[in-house]
């Protein structure tokens, strides 16, 4: 009998739909060290039916868009945690990612950096700084609202 989940892949996995799946997959390489682990051309050779790759331990689904079958672009936002995020951000924006938020600390114990790409997808970076109790959590989350609280409003 077969396994219920692939080798190598999770209960979840994302699926993006992207107009130039094959430009994003090297795009993911260059920013994020992506492997391409396989790709399924369509007939023509020109599009992508189906590929995977991986990021770290994740696997990701990438295929180009095929709105005679239904396969439209779709946005998402994915999370990549990662031992060194302002190294992966530079890297990023040194392949060509647009800066959504530079590196900073949370309150939470992670420091984040959001950069978008051209395909639509935005990516969270993040990299676990500190283990909170669930009190210094507390703590720490009611210090960043009352910071948000006392600072005179954007216009």
């Amino acid at each position: 009998m077969a396994r219920p989940i692939p080798e190598g892949l999770r209960a979840v996995t994302p699926a993006l739909t992207i107009e130039g799946a094959s430009e994003a997959i090297a795009f993911y390489k260059a920013a994020f060290g992506a492997v391409e682990e396989m790709r399924a051309p369509d007939p023509s050779g020109e599009k992508i039916w189906h590929a995977v790759i991986r990021i770290g331990d994740s696997a990701i689904f990438i295929n180009d868009t095929f709105p005679e079958m239904g396969a439209s672009p779709n946005r998402s936002k994915l999370w990549i945690y990662t031992s060194d995020v302002d190294a992966l951000f530079n890297r990023a924006v040194g392949a060509g990612a647009t800066i959504k938020m530079p590196p900073a600390d949370m309150f939470w114990g992670d420091r984040i950096a959001m950069v978008g790409d051209r395909f639509g997808q935005e990516w969270a970076l993040a990299q676990h700084t500190q283990d909170l109790s669930p009190e210094e959590l507390q703590r720490a989350q009611e210090a960043e609202v009352a910071k948000h609280a006392a600072a005179p409003a954007k216009r």
